[in-house]
C-alpha cells in the first residue's frame, strides 16, 4: 500500500509532498498507537495475579477481573472480555481454586461480562442491578450498529458484524439473554464465609452501574466510575446519555464510606484512605466543573461548538484525557440536556448541509481547488479544517485523488499526535477507510 500511496503523490505540491511522504514513511509514531487501539494487548504479559491484600486478587486486562477469597468460596467481581477470561481464570485460580459462589457485574459492558461463562459453575449466583435488563436489551436492540462501531474502533478484536440477512430479520426489542440470577434496586447485601458484601447502585458509566463495598477490608470496587483519565461521559461508539450528576452522586456515596482500598475495573488499585479521598474528590470536582461550565454557557446562549473549544480544566483539576475527552463530554452534556436541535431553524429539515457542498465546490473552482485548500490547511497545521475541506471536495467528487490524499494525510497526522485511546481508534478507522478508497481509485 505504501508504494501506491507514494506514487500518487506526484501530482502534489512540493511542500505538501514532503509532509505526506514523511507521514507515510514514519511508521513509528503510528505504531505507538497500536496498543491503544488493541484492547487485547492490555495485561497479556501478566504472569501472576496481583495481591491487593490477603483476600483480594486481581488479573489485569481491558477490564480487570477481581477475586475475593473467603473460607466458604470465592466472589468474582467483573469478568473482562471473553478473550481475557481463560488467562484471568488461570492466574486467579493459581491463588485460590475454591468454588465460585457469586459473580458480581458492575455493569453490562462486554469488557465486564465477557467471561461470565468461563467462571460460572453449578449454583453460582450472578448479581446485577435492575437496570441491567433494559441495558442489555438496548445493546441487543442496536447490535447491528454497535457491531459496526466496535469493528471500526477495535479492529483487533475481530468483531463479527451482522449480515444483511440478520439485519433484515427485523428489530428484536426485548430479546437479550438475561444472565443474572439476582437483581436489585438500590442495595443488595449478602454474607459469605464471614465476609459481608454490600452491593450498591451507583449510576454513572451506565444506568445499571453498581459498586461493591466490603466493610471488613474497607474495600470499594467502583467499576468504571473512576479511572486515571477524565471519564468517557460520551463514548464515540454511541451510548445512552451518561449524566454528569449521576457520577457526582455515586462518587459521593463511595467517599462517604471512607474506603482504605479503591479498586477500579480499569487500572490499578489505590491504597490509603487519604490518597483515595484526594483522588476521588479531584475526579468528582473535575466532572462537576465541566458540567457547571457547560450549563452556564448554555444559559448564556453559547452554541455547543463554542463551549467545546472554550471549556478546559484548571490545573488543579487536570486529571488527563487519555480515555475521555472534555470536549466530547461538553457536547454530551449539552445534547443530553437539549437534544439534537441546535436552535437554527435550518436544522429542522431532512436535507443535510452536505447536500449543498457540490454546488459550492463548483463555485469554488471544482474539487481539485478545494483539495488544494485542504493541502494548504495541512501545511499550516489546521488538520481539523483540512478534514472538513477534503470531505467537502469528496462530497462533490468522491474519487478525487487529491482530496483522498489530503484526507488520508490529515488523519495520519492527527493519529500520530493523539494521546487518547478512543480518539486513536477512530482516527485509525479514518486512515484505513481513506487508504482503501484511495487504493480503489488508483488500482480499480
Amino acid at each position: 500500500m505504501q508504494g501506491k500511496s507514494k506514487k500518487s503523490l506526484t501530482c502534489l505540491g512540493g511542500a505538501f509532498t514532503t509532509f505526506v511522504v514523511g507521514l507515510l514513511l514514519n511508521g513509528h509514531s503510528i505504531a505507538q498507537q497500536a496498543a491503544m487501539m488493541n484492547p487485547g494487548l492490555v495485561g497479556r504479559d501478566q504472569t501472576e495475579a496481583i495481591r491487593i491484600n490477603e483476600a483480594i486478587f486481581q488479573a489485569t486486562g481491558f477490564g480487570n477481573t477481581t477475586m475475593v477469597v473467603t473460607p466458604d468460596g470465592n466472589v468474582i467481581i467483573d469478568t473482562s472480555l471473553i478473550v481475557n477470561a481463560p488467562r484471568h481464570k488461570r492466574l486467579l485460580q493459581a491463588e485460590d481454586d475454591g468454588p465460585v459462589k457469586y459473580i458480581i457485574l458492575t455493569h453490562a459492558h462486554g469488557d465486564h461480562t465477557g467471561g461470565v461463562n468461563a467462571w460460572r459453575e453449578e449454583g453460582t449466583e450472578i448479581i446485577a442491578q435492575d437496570e441491567h435488563y433494559e441495558f442489555v436489551n438496548y445493546q441487543n436492540r442496536l447490535k447491528g450498529m454497535f457491531s459496526q462501531r466496535n469493528a471500526a474502533q477495535f479492529p483487533s478484536l475481530n468483531v463479527v458484524q451482522l449480515s444483511e440477512l440478520e439485519i433484515a430479520e427485523g428489530v428484536d426489542n426485548f430479546g437479550a439473554d438475561i444472565v443474572p440470577t439476582i437483581m436489585f434496586d438500590e442495595e443488595y447485601d449478602f454474607e459469605l464465609g464471614g465476609v459481608e458484601f454490600n452491593v450498591l447502585h451507583t449510576p454513572g458509566e451506565t444506568y445499571d452501574h453498581l459498586s461493591v463495598w466490603i466493610p471488613k477490608y474497607r474495600a470499594a470496587f467502583v467499576g468504571d466510575n473512576f479511572y486515571t483519565s477524565f471519564p468517557n461521559m460520551y463514548t464515540l461508539r454511541g451510548t445512552k446519555p451518561r449524566w454528569a450528576l449521576d457520577y457526582v452522586d455515586s462518587i459521593n456515596r463511595i467517599l462517604s464510606l471512607n474506603p482504605e482500598i479503591l479498586i477500579p475495573s480499569h487500572g490499578d488499585a489505590i491504597i490509603g484512605e487519604q490518597q483515595i479521598e484526594r483522588e476521588l474528590t479531584r475526579y468528582r470536582d473535575a466532572i462537576l466543573f465541566v458540567h457547571d461550565k457547560t450549563v452556564l454557557g448554555m444559559n448564556q446562549g453559547k452554541d455547543v461548538h463554542t463551549l467545546m473549544a472554550e471549556i478546559s480544566l484548571p490545573s488543579d483539576l487536570d486529571i488527563g484525557e487519555g480515555y475521555g475527552r472534555i470536549s466530547w463530554s461538553v457536547r454530551g452534556i449539552y445534547e443530553n440536556y437539549m437534544g439534537w436541535f441546535d436552535g437554527n431553524p435550518t436544522s429542522m429539515f431532512s436535507t443535510p448541509v452536505d447536500d449543498a457542498y457540490p454546488q459550492l465546490v463548483e463555485l469554488a473552482g471544482g474539487a481539485e481547488a478545494v483539495a488544494m485548500l485542504a493541502e494548504a490547511q495541512i501545511e499550516s497545521g489546521d488538520l481539523e479544517l483540512a478534514l472538513h475541506s477534503a470531505d467537502i471536495a469528496l462530497r462533490a467528487e468522491p474519487k478525487n485523488i487529491r482530496a483522498l490524499q489530503a484526507r488520508l494525510a490529515a488523519f495520519k497526522a492527527l493519529l500520530a499526535a493523539s494521546d487518547n485511546s478512543n480518539e486513536a481508534g477512530w482516527l485509525g478507522f479514518g486512515v484505513r477507510e481513506s487508504q482503501a478508497a484511495l487504493d480503489s481509485v488508483l488500482s480499480p
